[in-house]
């Protein structure tokens, strides 16, 4: 039987900040269930529509929604993921940038009060998880998160009879300290990469919210938690539509390990950096899978 993505019960805390922190470590991804009194699933299908909606919009139009920071606009389908499309919002906590994000893709009256909802809605849940995870390794009060940006893209996959079998979205880790997934709940197609290797899938699920984390989290954690490699892969025919919340890093400031987490018997193992430096080493030199970490470490 293959192995099951751990499931963190958001209304079972504290007692369930270990198994949080366990699959933080172990999987660097879990589900979460009971969440909807952040963020209802009424409103996730309401945000769906929309998405879909935006993402058949003629090209000079998505074409509108530019880079605020390096790949966080229109993506097209390109040579290295070519059954991939996607939009992009910078800052969902800034009303002024999804009005622009809104304005731009000329969203209509209920596309723009879905998308302001929503983005209020996923980010106050992004920031109730990190919270709970920095409580889970011993910070108190000192914690960052809630000043860190958060972003989302949506992301369309046009699956065709052709396209079976090949990858959607290339093997890569995220670049910031914690995503959520949207997934879609009819096609699957999104897989987790173990620490051995192994490969296991996301099954679609109604109301289903995968979190994972990026690089930004093993740096931040002293090397604690698993910036989990992903993919997805064409299994059907179809549209397959996918909505990824990002919390990413500082705007300010360095990404560095606490000190709670730095000891004599595990030292620091990256040096400080900005997350500029981080993501914009990523995206120049196509180090998209994990490597880029290697750039910061410290010389033993």
């Amino acid at each position: 039987m293959a192995e099951q993505i751990p499931v963190i019960d958001l209304q079972d805390f504290p007692r369930s900040l270990p198994k949080l922190i366990d699959a933080s470590e172990e999987w660097g991804c879990f589900r979460v269930v009971n969440f909807e009194r952040i963020l209802p699933v009424s409103l996730m299908r309401e945000m769906k529509a929309v998405v879909s909606s935006l993402l058949d919009l003629p090209l000079e139009i998505k074409q509108r929604n530019g880079h605020a920071i390096a790949g966080s606009g229109y993506l097209e389908p390109g040579r290295i993921n070519p059954i991939h499309e996607g939009l992009g919002l910078y800052d969902i906590a800034s009303s002024q940038a999804v009005d622009e994000f809104c304005t731009l893709l000329e969203a209509t009256p209920h596309q723009r009060e879905t998308i302001t909802r929503y983005s209020k809605a996923v980010n106050e849940l992004i920031t109730d998880i990190a919270r709970k995870i920095g409580e889970g390794v011993g910070l108190k009060d000192d914690v960052p998160f809630e000043k860190w940006p958060s972003q989302f893209r949506i992301n369309k996959y046009p699956f065709a009879p052709e396209t079976i079998g090949s990858d959607a979205l290339r093997l890569h880790t995220d670049n910031g300290f914690l995503t959520i997934v949207q997934d879609d709940e009819h096609f699957g197609g999104l897989e987790i990469m173990r620490k051995s290797g192994e490969f296991v899938a996301v099954e679609p699920r109604l109301g289903g919210i995968l979190v994972n984390f990026g690089d930004v989290a093993t740096a931040w954690s002293n090397g604690r938690f698993y910036n989990v490699k992903h993919r997805v892969v064409c299994k059907q025919e179809g549209i397959r539509i996918s909505i990824a919340t990002f919390l990413l890093g500082p705007k300010e400031g360095l990404v560095e390990a606490p000190p709670q987490l730095v000891t004599k018997e595990n030292p620091r193992l990256f040096a400080p950096f900005k997350f500029e430096e981080l993501r914009n080493a990523r995206f120049y030199k196509h180090l998209n899978a994990g490597e880029v970490l290697d750039l910061f470490r410290v010389e033993s």
